[in-house]
């Protein structure tokens, strides 16, 4: 196993590979394993109920758990801690989002006490494996407008762009509207297209605001579902470059 100590913990945005790289390594093991899928309501009350018999008769006869999605778990942080504190035979591996709630739920139960992997979409260095800087310059355009998403380097064009929207509505906006507990999904997906139209130009708030049919204060705790960051263009002139 290439993971260090009893809590391991795979982190990445949706459709990275998380899930496959967790399921190679299940193959290659010779440990007893099992695999709790984090989005199972049934794994879910188990996971969350805190009740040390319940985690130690789930996790019998097991060497290595692997919660997938970890996040949908209420403190997974926590069950994490008990089970390996409690049945230290056991190694664990968690995979979820980096964006939303597993990090924070992990932070204070598991800090300086897992071992932590990030996993991003393929890189250009990765594909230079495959093929030559000829072929790489040939395709330069289509990674840019389409991303390295694993299964996007693997389709044919004209099926990418329902690919990529299939992402957002099902998984981005999905999880966005759930942690956040956002109700009107409209507006995320108005200033979402806003913003694409304006990248890596100036912006205004209040513009943007007018546009939506929102105050700016709303505006301002929707913003940051999407900006990175903010770069101030200059004192005296209040648009903002934003920084995707």
């Amino acid at each position: 196993m290439p993971f260090k100590g009893k809590r391991n913990v795979i982190y990445g945005a949706r459709q990275v590979g998380k899930t496959t790289l967790v399921k190679n390594l299940l193959n290659k093991t010779s440990l007893r394993w099992k695999y709790l899928p984090g989005e199972d309501i049934r794994v879910q009350e188990i996971l969350s109920s805190m009740e040390l018999k319940k985690l130690k008769e789930l996790v019998e006869g097991y060497s290595l758990i692997v919660v997938d999605e970890a996040q949908y778990v209420t403190e997974i942080g926590l069950t994490a801690k008990m089970i390996v504190d409690y049945v230290p035979e056991v190694k664990l591996i968690l995979t979820g989002s980096s964006s939303f709630e597993l990090k924070g739920q992990l932070g204070e139960p598991l800090t300086g006490r897992k071992f932590t992997i990030e996993l991003f979409p393929v890189s250009l260095l990765e594909l230079r494996k495959k093929y030559n800087l000829f072929e790489l310059s040939e395709r330069l355009n289509e990674f840019l407008v389409y991303g390295m998403y694993p299964k996007v380097l693997e389709i044919p064009k004209e099926e990418k762009i329902y690919y990529l929207n299939e992402i957002i509505v099902s998984y981005l906006l999905k999880d966005i509207l759930t942690f956040e507990k956002i109700k009107n999904s409209k507006t995320l997906f108005n200033l979402l297209y806003l913003l694409a139209y304006q990248l890596g130009k100036e912006v205004s708030l209040n513009e943007l605001a007018q546009q939506l049919h929102i105050n700016v204060s709303r505006l301002k705790d929707t913003w940051t579902f999407w900006i990175r960051h903010t770069l101030y263009s200059s004192l005296n002139h209040l648009r903002k470059v934003c920084v995707m």
